[in-house]
């Protein structure tokens, strides 16, 4: 299973085929900003490719007019700017840049309303 490393916080999350590093945060108990939970809809999920950019699937047309719809400014034109709910990796050394990335807590709820679990898969 690949591993995307998540900074500032240093955190190695284990992506599943398939999976979007989004929901991999989820589904190990961290938070990744978002409104519209995996809708490429509100833009709070954005990331920055700090490393192996050849490692990340390459933006799906939902991403790429969603970015360049909704994103701000120059944000709408980097290549390195993605949204975690669509990005999938295709093997390791993928390095990531999130503000707002961290542990849930118990004031945490996922889309369903109900609080997320604060342990680690």
């Amino acid at each position: 299973m690949p591993k995307v490393r998540v900074l500032p916080a240093g955190v190695d999350l284990e992506v599943r085929e398939g999976e979007a590093v989004a929901e991999a945060a989820w589904r190990q108990g961290y938070v990744w900003p978002t409104q519209c939970w995996g809708q490429a809809d509100c833009m709070s999920c954005f990331t920055r490719i700090v490393d192996g950019e050849l490692c990340a699937v390459p933006a799906e047309e939902l991403e790429l007019d969603a970015v360049r719809l909704k994103m701000a400014g120059r944000m709408r034109n980097d290549p390195l700017i993605r949204l975690a709910c669509q990005l999938r990796c295709r093997g390791e050394g993928l390095v990531l840049e999130k503000k707002g990335f961290r542990p849930a807590e118990e004031r945490d709820h996922n889309m369903a309303g109900e609080p997320v679990e604060s342990g680690r898969a």
